[in-house]
């Protein structure tokens, strides 16, 4: 099975951007339909969804976020790097924590795109830190 492979996480100031990345580990397995999600996780808590997004056969793409993040993320697809980034400007302390990709290649549409149960591969994840 593919696994998203994320990179990009790191240490910023309040304020500050960073980019995430996540490619598919088996390099050029990428489906044209597909539903990508990032979500996140701090310690003792549950993952929850930032942002999806729906690849639809016909070329056309839908994004989604959550209300804690809208206007500040924004989730981005390159099918000609296979690869989906998540953008994250204007980044707050509560920011923090580790932040994971997840694929679905079956996915019809991406109205429940924050549910963790619709994905079936993860990536390990990579940690976000905001400082004030």
């Amino acid at each position: 099975q593919v696994q998203p492979v994320e990179s990009g996480g790191g240490s910023v100031q309040s304020g500050g951007s960073l980019t995430l990345s996540c490619a598919p580990s088996a390099s050029g397995y990428f489906p044209r339909a597909k539903c990508v999600g990032w979500f996140r996780q701090e310690l003792r808590e549950e993952r929850e969804g930032v942002a999806g997004l729906h690849d639809a056969p016909d070329g056309g793409t839908s994004t989604y976020y959550a209300e804690s993040v809208k206007g500040r993320f924004t989730i981005a697809l390159d099918n000609a790097k296979n690869t989906v980034y998540l953008q994250m400007d204007s980044l707050k302390p509560e920011d923090t924590a580790m932040y994971y990709c997840a694929f679905d290649f079956y996915c019809l549409d991406g109205s429940t795109w924050y549910n963790v149960n619709n994905y079936p591969a993860w990536g390990q994840g990579t940690q976000v830190t905001v400082s004030s």
